[in-house]
């Protein structure tokens, strides 16, 4: 699946919106993926996660014990992604602020792919791999639907991505004036009560 058919089963679900977004990493955008939309759809997010986890088997990390996603939206694509791989499917959620893996056990060395819906900053992977490492496993790589970073998120390990689409993202201080003239929206889930 080459990076424009991604974006067409996005479009086709609705999920590119246009307006002015408040992102789950406080960066403002005239552009939001709202996946939610695209995972309503089990056929659509089957096609996507297949493709996922080829494209994590050819990039050649060798064996995956577990697929650890962040909740709340990288469950849906770190179980369908982890159901190709034939492996686990795992997620942390939030405690006192902090990702844990509270509801699984993993063995030291296992290791993990952690895998993402959308990656903007890489703050959830970031948070993701910290926790899975503080229990004593090893992440080898990380993957992601859409990479709105096009390659410039640091995340610490090698990140698959099965399309980039670069987007504007400002902080709110420094917003262009066609994007300050709207009022902003955040349909993200960070930041929501526990």
């Amino acid at each position: 699946m080459n990076e424009a058919e991604v974006i067409d089963i996005f479009r086709s679900a609705g999920a590119v919106l246009e307006g002015h977004f408040i992102l789950s990493s406080g960066l403002r955008s005239p552009v939001f993926l709202q996946k939610a939309r695209v995972f309503m759809y089990p056929d659509k997010t089957e096609r996507l996660c297949r493709a996922l986890a080829e494209k994590v088997r050819d990039a050649g990390f060798g064996s995956i014990d577990f697929v650890i996603a962040p909740a709340v939206g990288g469950i849906v694509p770190g179980y369908e992604t982890a159901r190709h791989l034939s492996v686990p499917a795992m997620w942390v959620e939030r405690e006192a602020g902090e990702f844990r893996l509270r509801r699984f056990e993993i063995d030291k060395g296992a290791r993990v792919l952690i895998v993402e819906d959308i990656v903007t900053t890489g703050l959830s992977i970031r948070e993701t791999i910290a926790a899975v490492r503080d229990l004593g496993a090893v992440v080898v790589a990380a993957a992601c639907l859409i990479d709105r970073s096009a390659g410039d998120a640091e995340i610490g390990v090698p990140l698959i991505a099965l399309a980039n689409y670069k987007v504007p993202a400002y902080p709110a201080d420094s917003l262009p004036p066609e994007l300050a003239a709207i009022p902003a929206v955040k349909p993200g889930s960070r930041g929501l009560a526990p």
